[in-house]
């Protein structure tokens, strides 16, 4: 009886034991893991297989959470995962899976990027790059298996067969027959070989009478090659060689004539004799060349300076309801001053004044009155203006809209803001028209102008607003200097 008692007295503490053991190891997993505390962020994965609820989520090896939870979300596999709370995920924190072994088994890994904000439960992190799986590691194989196959197949066709095997047998043995051949070459040459170096050696033993030989011989072929310069051909006519030599004199005394004739010219260039002579010895004529040639370089360096700038503007005139377009060219050959050239469409751009004078007896009216008649017309209009720069201001003065005027130009905000004024018009209406306008740069190259025209005249004042496309051309600036031949060759 004791000793059954004390059985199961060992049993029971086993169970109990083992119940205790189960605990704790359940409450560390909960506190390692999480338990339930800290956040959850989610990330949508192409593929999740080998990934299970409540598996580790690790950043460098270490866990910092698990899985909460596995879905379908349109179509791609959504992955909810609880973070330790003490863990911080940054703005570019990443979620990947990584392979943990050929079993098809997967892991949760985390890098806990950079930037602000940090995430916040709920919210969804980036996944890194797809790593390569174990099906993918199994398709490559599978593919090397296949080449391997191949080349097996082919080797078994070209050797494995009896007629392989009968060519691979045959090209041993001429690879045998062709080494035992090569080594009884060896063999019988060897006394040959140890002959033939015993026969250079005594060359260079008895080189020095050889060497006088071959002197003598030079010798002899010397005064055969000088008696056939002396013989004569048959009929005593000159040999061959001869002739050749008399044919080289005499291209040698045709060659000195040459040089004599060479020397004559350049005698008279230097006496200054002829049209050569005269423009190496006339100062003058030199002068005079010189002059021309600094004269081209120097209108060619002005046409290299020269900058032509072109501008396409529109103005909407408000009271008007009209629209009035420019096309500008401005000549600017110096930072400091330009030409400025413009075609105008101006839809009041002609505008005349009739006075007529009335005598009526009519008692409504008086007896004498005056009427005045204002006509304006569409009509094309021209600037023609020089234009100097003198710091912020630039200054104009020519014909402006086809009618004398001047103006005053003030830059600022690096020439990216400009204020126009305009004074022209004398003697078209009573009073002289003045306009004010201000312009930004807002984007390169293009301007937003807006202003007051008519300022002086009330009844015929009027607002505009438009925009300005302002450039430099330099294919413009090539033309120009065949624009004169051209307007000369029209008035002919």
């Amino acid at each position: 009886m004791p000793a059954k008692f004390s059985q199961a007295a060992k049993i029971g503490l086993f169970v109990v034991v083992s119940a205790g053991a189960g605990l704790l190891v359940f409450r560390t997993i909960g506190t390692t893991v999480g338990g339930g505390k800290g956040y959850v962020v989610h990330a949508y994965l192409k593929d999740a297989s080998g990934i299970a609820k409540q598996s580790r989520v690790t950043i460098a090896g270490i866990p910092v959470g698990q899985v909460k939870d596995i879905s379908l979300e349109n179509g791609k596999a959504r992955i909810d995962i609880r973070v330790n709370p003490d863990v911080k995920l940054h703005q570019s924190a990443r979620l990947g899976v990584k392979s943990a072994s050929l079993l098809g088994e997967n892991v949760i890994v985390l890098s806990e990027g950079v930037g602000e904000p940090d995430k916040k439960d709920g919210d969804e992190i980036e996944t890194m790059p797809d790593a390569r799986s174990v099906e993918d590691i199994k398709e490559t194989v599978a593919r090397i298996a296949d080449l391997v196959e191949k080349v097996a197949q082919q080797l078994a066709l070209s050797v494995g067969s009896e007629e392989g095997g009968r060519n691979m047998k045959a090209i041993l043995q001429n690879l045998a027959e062709a080494t035992e051949a090569i080594n009884a070459t060896v063999r019988e040459n060897r006394a040959v070989i140890n002959e033939t170096l015993i026969n250079v050696d005594k060359i260079t033993q008895t080189s020095g009478p050889e060497l006088q030989k071959i002197l003598v011989n030079v010798r002899v072929i010397t005064e055969d090659v000088k008696e056939l310069l002396a013989a004569q051909g048959q009929g005593g006519q000159s040999g061959e060689l001869r002739s050749t030599a008399e044919r080289i004199n005499r291209a040698s005394k045709s060659l000195e004539s040459a040089l004599a004739h060479i020397d004559s010219v350049a005698g008279r260039v230097d006496r200054g004799e002829g049209t050569i002579g005269r423009l190496t010895k006339d100062e003058a004529l030199i002068n005079e060349v010189q002059g021309v040639a600094e004269g081209v370089n120097d209108y060619v360096d002005s046409l290299r300076r020269l900058q032509t700038i072109v501008g396409l503007r529109s103005d909407y005139n408000f009271l008007a309801n009209t629209i009035k377009s420019y096309v500008e060219i401005r000549l600017q050959p110096r930072e400091d001053k330009y030409y400025l050239i413009e075609l105008i469409n101006d839809p009041r751009g002609r505008t005349s004044f009739t006075q007529t004078d009335v005598d009526t007896t009519n008692p409504n009216d008086p007896a004498h009155y005056r009427t005045v008649t204002t006509t304006t017309t569409d009509a094309f209009r021209f600037t023609i203006q020089f234009a100097r720069r003198i710091g912020p201001f630039t200054g104009r003065f020519g014909i402006k809209e086809s009618t004398g005027g001047v103006g005053l130009d003030t830059h600022l905000l690096s020439n990216r803001f400009e204020i126009v004024q305009d004074l022209f018009g004398f003697g078209e209406e009573i009073r002289p028209r003045y306009r004010l306008w201000v312009g930004y740069e807002f984007i390169h190259r293009l301007w937003l102008i807006g202003g007051v025209d008519h300022i002086f005249l009330p009844n015929r004042r009027d607002y505009f607003l438009g925009l300005q496309l302002r450039f430099t051309d330099e294919d413009l600036k090539t033309i120009l200097p065949f624009s004169g031949g051209a307007t000369a060759g029209g008035g002919r």
